[in-house]
């Protein structure tokens, strides 16, 4: 990816629309670019940037999904109330 392709793809609006897996590859991506050096620093900024805007879109989908599995306790094939779910 280079710095036009961070930046063109760089709204929040944009990384709103991405789903868990896309949005976890692409940071993955972020980070081992980052890791490999030697980015102009400009073009590391904006990548670190998009990278923050990555995690926590990722966070809250996570967080999404432990409200949703939450909700969601069976007994005898009936949602019968909720309980925590422990994902960690």
């Amino acid at each position: 990816m280079t710095a036009t392709d961070t930046n063109d793809r760089g709204s929040a609006g944009v990384v709103a629309a991405l789903s868990f897996e896309d949005a976890l590859a692409e940071l993955e991506a972020i980070v081992r670019r980052l890791e490999e050096g030697p980015d102009k620093l400009d073009e590391a900024i904006a990548a670190y940037e998009r990278g923050v805007a990555l995690k926590k879109h990722c966070e809250a989908k996570l967080s999404d999904a432990k409200t949703r599995v939450d909700r969601i306790v069976f007994e005898d094939g009936a949602a019968v109330g909720t309980e925590p779910a422990d994902l960690e």
